[in-house]
């Protein structure tokens, strides 16, 4: 089964506050080395906007607000709408809309949002050291060996037959995934596949006939249209929040989460644990995005997975269990007069940049495709697969949207000379 998207015109929420390394100016498509945090341990993203005032305004091309009464226009033989239209502007330029749109968004979709409750058994077993048992200021040597941690989260049906789209991090090594609908019915979830590079999973439970969502377009959003979330914050199920999509094409690199591959939407979205996983609604209740992220110790910065993405990668999952990502194995940077003083101040680094533009390798990773293909620390990229790259975010796109395993042309200017090189993606490594 393959979703479809139209195509007319916690476990917890990743804490972000402390994910990102020193050299934040470096985006790169190798696999992060940081410690991964304990996804049962993250906290969830939702968004939130209190909407508030009344009396009549007029917002982009919509006419809002309290129902007040509209003043009757004075008869006119050639008049044929009910508001009056200026005659240099548009005939669309005022158009009323339901004021309700949010509670009918809310209605209609509200029914396929899900609950979804994780637990998994970890090892609490006490390290031994030199022969002796070390417990620290609190350790027990009587403690049980196992634990069990507990999450929820937040999905929503995309099949009516029993496929739930949610978090990775929700469902990540999950023992047990219970699943529980808006009417009360709770299913037990199976896992069909997680994949932690974009942080989607897909949920499977036993059921028919159940109450979808209607997946829009993501590539067809404008910052300053409305969003609307709904999820179980803190066990509060179906909350319902509202605000705008503040901006799209955040890169990992903008969100501080380098080990992901999305190119994020960006919302004034709550803090809110619990709602990870749940849909990022437009205001005709179609799902274009999927809540993730929150930056911490900031208000109105929430990100959630473009639709089309999580849905391209649900098909992977459901289809084989797991994700493909190409991926080079390179550290790199778009090069601007800040990073080329912070280069040339780090001793760690030796980069010599030799030109303005362009995008530089700081690092290659050993034994990696770019490694193999000759890619060398230093080499400025000026083409992959034809194509000009003046920003990093551009090389990545382009690696990203090619296959594992076959050839991708590079052109690099090194010490001076064009070189150019053929390189073969790997697929990216989760671990």
């Amino acid at each position: 089964m393959k979703i479809s998207r139209r195509n007319d015109s916690d476990h917890q929420n990743t804490d972000l506050q402390d994910s990102i390394s020193a050299s934040d100016f470096v985006a790169t498509d190798a696999p992060s080395d940081r410690k991964r945090r304990n996804p049962l341990r993250q906290a969830p993203v939702y968004l939130a906007l209190i909407l508030a005032g009344t009396g009549v305004g007029i917002i982009g091309n919509r006419l809002v607000g309290s129902e007040l009464p509209i003043p009757a226009q004075p008869p006119l033989e050639t008049q044929t709408s009910e508001l009056p239209i200026n005659s240099a502007a548009p005939s669309a330029s005022l158009i009323p809309v339901n004021q309700n749109f949010i509670a009918a968004a809310v209605e209609q979709v509200g029914p396929a949002v899900v609950r979804i409750d994780s637990s998994r058994t970890v090892s609490t077993r006490i390290p031994e050291i030199f022969g002796r048992r070390f417990f620290g200021e609190s350790g027990d040597p009587n403690s049980p060996p196992t634990r069990v941690e507990e999450g929820t989260g937040s999905g929503f049906v995309i099949d009516a037959d029993g496929l739930i789209l949610t978090n990775a991090h929700v469902v990540d090594g999950a023992d047990q995934v219970t699943v529980t609908l808006k009417d009360g019915r709770e299913f037990s979830g199976e896992v069909l596949g997680t994949d932690p590079v974009t942080d989607v999973a897909v949920i499977r439970i036993e059921a028919n006939g159940l109450p979808t969502v209607k997946v829009g377009n993501s590539e067809q959003i404008r910052p300053g249209e409305w969003a609307i979330a709904i999820g179980n914050p803190l066990g509060l199920d179906n909350t319902v929040t509202a605000g705008i999509i503040s901006a799209t094409g955040r890169s990992s690199a903008d969100v501080r989460v380098p080990d992901k591959r999305v190119d994020f939407i960006q919302t004034d979205a709550a803090i809110n644990p619990g709602n990870s996983g749940g849909p990022l609604l437009n205001e005709r209740g179609e799902v274009i995005g999927m809540n993730t992220a929150i930056i911490g110790g900031a208000q109105g910065l929430g990100f959630a997975i473009p639709i089309n993405t999580a849905q391209d990668i649900a098909n992977q999952l459901i289809e084989t269990g797991r994700a493909e990502h190409a991926y080079l194995g390179i550290q790199m940077a778009t090069i601007t007069p800040e990073l080329k003083e912070r280069l040339s101040q780090d001793p760690n680094i030796d980069v010599q940049i030799p030109v303005e533009e362009g995008v530089v390798i700081i690092a290659v990773e050993p034994n990696s495709p770019a490694a193999s293909s000759g890619l060398q620390a230093g080499d400025v990229i000026q083409q992959v697969g034809g194509q000009a790259v003046p920003t990093s975010e551009e090389v990545q796109r382009i690696v990203s949207d090619s296959s594992v395993g076959e050839d991708l042309s590079m052109q690099v200017l090194r010490n001076g000379e064009t070189v150019n090189l053929t390189v073969q993606p790997g697929d990216f490594p989760t671990e």
